[in-house]
C-alpha cells in the first residue's frame, strides 16, 4: 500500500550542514525527518531544529528516502540503489564530472560540446613556466578538495598573464605542495550563466533552471571571491544553452542511474557557449532560492525524483532571486574571530513570518535562533516577482526585517540582469 503524501521518512546526509533549511522545510510539510553533519565543527548546526543522529547509517533501514547533499558519496549511493534503497544523491560517474575537473572538461570534449583551452598543473614552477611561454588572460581554478577554499580562485585581468603569475607565486609560498593539483583556463569575456535540471533516473526534468551568481564579496563584483552570495534565477521550459549543454548528457546519466539535480556553469557570448564546471548535487545556495519558485511540497519533489518518477514541476512564474547575510570572518577561515564576533550571536526576526528566511548556519535554542558552525553563513533570504525588481524588492525588504550583529550582505543581487539579458537576446541564447 502506498505511504499517505507528505508522510514519509527523509534522512539526510549532509557534509556541512548546507541541507538545513531543506530537510526543515520537507519536516514542516508534515514528514518525519532525520539530519546527519560529517563535518565536527558544523554539527551543532541544525539542533533544536531538526532530530539530529550521530550516525546514519544505524536509520538506513528507518528511512524512505535518503538525501545526500554533496559529492563524494557517489559508490554509497549506487549501493544503497543497489539494494533496494530511493536515494536523492551522486554517482560514482556524477562525482567524478564536479571533483576531477580534467574529466568534466574531456567529457564535454566527449559530448562534442566547445570547451575553452585548459592545462592541469601539479606544480607552481611548471604553471609560471607555461605563462610565460604562453602569455594571455587566465583562470587559476584548484581541483579535489582545494577547491572548496574558493578564495583560492583567481581570475585573471592581463592579457599577458602577469598578475597570474604573480599571484601564482604568491600561492607557491603559502601553500607549497599541498596546494595539490590545480588547472589554468584561458578566460574568455562574456556572461556567466549556469542551467541545472532535476535527473530521475531516465531523463531530465522540466522547467529548467537558469540561474546567475553573484560570487564576489562587495557589489559591483569587488573584493575576494565566496563561492557565493546571492544569486538570481527563472525557471523554463526550453533553453539553447540546456539542449547544448547538459541535454546531451541525458543517455549517460540515465546509464549511470543518476537521481539527484545538476547544474552546468557556463561562460556565453557571441561566438558560443563555453561551460566551465559541473555542480553534480544541489548548488548553495541555488536550491534555496529554487524552493522559493517551486509551488507544490519540496519534500514531495525530493521524493519522486529519488522514485524515479516522470512529473512536471510547478513552479511559480517570474524572478527569484536570494542573498546570503553572513558575519566575521566569512569568507575566511578564522576560528578566533568565529568565536570573538560571531559565535551564539543573536538573529532577531522582527516579524513572525518567516517566509523567505531561510536559516543557515544556526541553532535554535528555546525558540531564540544563533549563530553556530564556523563559517559566519547566518541566513539565505529570498524573494520572488514577476519581474526581477518586484522580486529583488521583496528580498531586500525581508531582509530588513532582521537584525544580525556585525552582519554583512550584497546590495545588488539580480542587478546584472538588465545587462545581462538584452546581451543574451542579442545571441539568441534566451
Amino acid at each position: 500500500m502506498s505511504k499517505e503524501i507528505n508522510n514519509r521518512k527523509f534522512l539526510f546526509i549532509s557534509r556541512w550542514g548546507e541541507s538545513l533549511d531543506i530537510a526543515l522545510a520537507t519536516l514542516q510539510e508534515g514528514n518525519e525527518v532525520k539530519m546527519y553533519i560529517e563535518d565536527k565543527a558544523s554539527r551543532e548546526i541544525g539542533y533544536g531544529f531538526i532530530k539530529k543522529v550521530q550516525d546514519w547509517k544505524k536509520h538506513i533501514d528507518w528511512a524512505d528516502v535518503l538525501i545526500f547533499d554533496y559529492t563524494g558519496h557517489g559508490k554509497i549511493c549506487e549501493e544503497l540503489r543497489a539494494k533496494g534503497k530511493l536515494v536523492f544523491g551522486g554517482t560514482s560517474y556524477t562525482d567524478s564530472l564536479e571533483l576531477d575537473r580534467n574529466f568534466g572538461q574531456e567529457e564535454l570534449k566527449r559530448h562534442k560540446i566547445n570547451i575553452l583551452p585548459f592545462k592541469e598543473f601539479a606544480t607552481f614552477k611548471e604553471a609560471i613556466k607555461y605563462v610565460e611561454a604562453n602569455p594571455n588572460a587566465y583562470v587559476i581554478k584548484p581541483s579535489g578538495e582545494t577547491q572548496e577554499l574558493k578564495q583560492l580562485l583567481f581570475v585573471g585581468n592581463d592579457d599577458s598573464g602577469q598578475d597570474v603569475i604573480r599571484v601564482l607565486k604568491a600561492y607557491e609560498k603559502s601553500w607549497g605542495d599541498a596546494f595539490g593539483t590545480f588547472q589554468l583556463q584561458r578566460k574568455v569575456k562574456g556572461v556567466e550563466i549556469s542551467v541545472s535540471a532535476f535527473f530521475n533516473g531516465t531523463q531530465f526534468l522540466t522547467p529548467i533552471n537558469i540561474t546567475f551568481e553573484h560570487k564576489k564579496l562587495f557589489p559591483k563584483e569587488l573584493g575576494v571571491s565566496t563561492g557565493e552570495m546571492g544569486s538570481s534565477m527563472f525557471w523554463v521550459k526550453d533553453s539553447p544553452i540546456f539542449d547544448k549543454t547538459l541535454k546531451k548528457f541525458e543517455p549517460i546519466l540515465a546509464k549511470n542511474k543518476f537521481f539527484g539535480h545538476i547544474d552546468i556553469n557556463c561562460i556565453v557570448n557571441g561566438n558560443g557557449i563555453y561551460p566551465l564546471e559541473f555542480t553534480s548535487r544541489f548548488g548553495f545556495p541555488q536550491i534555496f532560492i529554487q524552493r522559493a519558485g517551486i509551488t507544490e511540497p519540496f519534500g514531495e519533489v525530493l521524493y519522486k525524483v529519488a522514485a524515479g518518477k516522470s512529473f512536471q514541476i510547478q513552479v511559480k512564474k517570474g524572478f527569484q532571486v536570494g542573498a546570503f547575510v553572513v558575519v566575521p570572518p566569512f569568507p575566511y577561515d578564522d576560528k578566533k574571530t568565529f568565536e570573538l564576533f560571531s559565535k551564539d550571536a543573536v538573529v532577531v526576526l522582527k516579524k513572525d513570518s518567516v517566509d523567505g528566511i531561510h536559516p543557515m548556519h544556526l541553532k535554535n535554542v528555546n525558540g531564540q535562533w544563533l549563530i553556530t558552525g564556523n563559517t559566519g553563513i547566518a541566513l539565505m533570504v529570498s524573494g520572488t516577482g514577476l519581474t526581477m525588481k518586484d522580486a529583488q524588492k521583496m528580498m531586500y525588504n525581508r531582509i530588513q526585517t532582521v537584525i544580525i550583529n556585525n552582519c554583512y550582505y550584497r546590495t545588488d543581487i539580480g542587478d546584472r540582469w538588465y545587462v545581462d539579458s538584452d546581451k543574451l537576446w542579442s545571441w539568441g541564447l534566451l
